[in-house]
């Protein structure tokens, strides 16, 4: 049974679930056997591309077939809390793109259900599953840096100005914060295991309402720090460095980490690389079916709590910007 298949499928065939499927494809054990979209053209479409025998033209239909054990929800920011509450509703178990949620409010729904009814439940923070910093975990776990005292990271890229983009639209939940600087904060998360007790900011909000790009600085009760910085309209050099009291560890451009290197003071330094084929998004599907062969309602690599949490930090920053979304 441990090593039994586990058959998947997809709500929402937009692009990041045609990565998805395309490296779900390199999982072993794993069947991508449906695919529902609000529009069953788009679904047809999805399954012929990846070879999927099951298109449903509604959520509520694909959330009804008995094969599925477990969705990937790959749909935009606002309709996360709906999708995934259809598939726990279901009984069926769940991975769901980050930003989780909008807000914590809609997250701590999707948690409390899950938990209540015993289904697994998991955010797809891709990048945290990927070797290199399954590797960096272990380095911070066996202190070979020492205690960090600093994150540095940054995830910038620019769009260019296209109002009518989705990162540009806040009725969609766009601007920088959601898209770009959850994967900062996230990874300051990762690494102190806390959120800050202190969070300092500067946004710079553009025409069309959003958060284009930001600057934080997070301050933790044991004096520790972390500063992070996003963007949606301006190019960075998206490296991540921890500093601690014997060393420090960087991770070239680490959203897409295929590396990671050990600086321990005195000692020469140790590299890490990561020889993948795919993107990366088959770590995460392998941290879920791991988890539901072993029985667990929750990863031990992104535990629903956690995942909680960062949301709430998320809805602390806006509230400084004043930032709010439709709805809410």
């Amino acid at each position: 049974m441990t090593e039994r298949s586990i058959k998947w499928g997809i709500m929402g065939p937009g692009g990041i679930s045609s990565q998805f499927a395309k490296d779900l494809q390199q999982v072993e054990g794993a069947e991508l056997v449906a695919v529902g979209s609000k529009s069953l053209e788009r679904a047809e479409a999805f399954a012929e591309k990846f070879n999927i025998p099951r298109a449903y033209g509604s959520y509520e239909e694909v959330v009804k077939d008995e094969e599925v054990d477990i969705f990937y929800i790959g749909t935009l920011h606002p309709a996360h809390r709906d999708n995934v509450m259809t598939c726990l509703r279901a009984g069926k178990a769940v991975i769901c793109e980050k930003p989780f949620t909008i807000n914590a409010a809609e997250a701590e729904e999707m948690v409390s259900y899950a938990k209540a009814n015993k289904l697994f439940l998991m955010e797809a923070m891709w990048s945290r599953y990927l070797p290199p910093m399954a590797k960096v975990r272990e380095w911070l776990q066996a202190d070979l840096i020492g205690e960090v005292q600093l994150v540095q990271a940054n995830f910038g890229f620019d769009i260019g100005y296209q109002p009518e983009h989705r990162l540009l639209n806040r009725e969609l939940g766009g601007g920088a914060l959601l898209d770009a600087g959850i994967y900062p904060i996230s990874l300051a998360s990762m690494v102190y295991g806390k959120q800050p007790s202190n969070i300092m900011s500067s946004v710079h909000i553009g025409e069309t309402e959003v958060d284009e790009r930001f600057s934080l600085l997070f301050e933790y009760d044991d004096g520790r720090k972390a500063m992070l910085n996003a963007s949606v309209r301006l190019g960075m050099v998206n490296d991540a460095f921890f500093y601690g009291t014997k060393g420090y560890i960087h991770i070239p451009n680490f959203l897409f980490a295929a590396s990671a290197s050990l600086h321990v003071r005195d000692e020469e330094p140790v590299h890490f690389n990561c020889d993948r084929q795919t993107k990366g998004y088959n770590y995460e599907a392998m941290e879920a079916m791991a988890c539901l062969r072993e029985g667990r309602t929750e990863s031990r690599v992104m535990p629903v709590d956690e995942t909680l949490q960062i949301m709430q930090t998320l809805d602390k920053i806006r509230a400084q910007w004043k930032l709010t979304y439709p709805g809410e």
